[in-house]
């Protein structure tokens, strides 16, 4: 019955793949680097749009204070 012990053979290389293990748990110390550099990553963006938005309000106030 070679069809059933090829069956068999597929299920167990299946569950050995779908077998999951807890990486996050077990490298704690990537997960930690993983967070700061997202924290520094999204203050650096926001003060480069901070930067932006001040320079285009400075601006626009140059610009009324030439035409008045």
């Amino acid at each position: 019955m070679p069809a059933i012990s090829n069956t068999i053979v597929a299920r167990e290389a299946m569950s050995q793949i779908a077998k999951r293990e807890n990486w996050a748990k077990q490298e704690a110390g990537v997960i930690v680097v993983f967070c700061i550099v997202f924290i520094v990553a999204v203050g650096l963006i926001g003060l480069w749009i901070s930067k932006c938005l001040a320079a285009r309000k400075a601006k626009k106030v140059a610009a009324s204070n030439a035409a008045a």
